[in-house]
């Protein structure tokens, strides 16, 4: 690199940078994938086992329209 001028080893330089953060940016990016598919895979964890708690009675009118 002896010889070259301020430009030359600047513009090298940016390439290999740029190289570097494309490299790290498609392997985060692999991973996100990776972790939103394993997510996905296992329902992003919610419950399906025991099936909705909810109950309607509870929140039902009782008493409307009697006197």
């Amino acid at each position: 690199m002896k010889g070259k001028a301020p430009n030359e080893l600047a513009e090298i330089e940016a390439k290999k940078t740029f190289e570097g953060f494309i490299k790290w940016m498609k392997t985060s990016f692999y991973w996100i994938m990776t972790i939103l598919v394993i997510l996905a895979w296992c329902n992003f964890g919610t419950d399906t086992e025991t099936g909705s708690q909810y109950n309607g009675e509870v929140y039902a009118p009782r008493n409307i329209g009697e006197k």
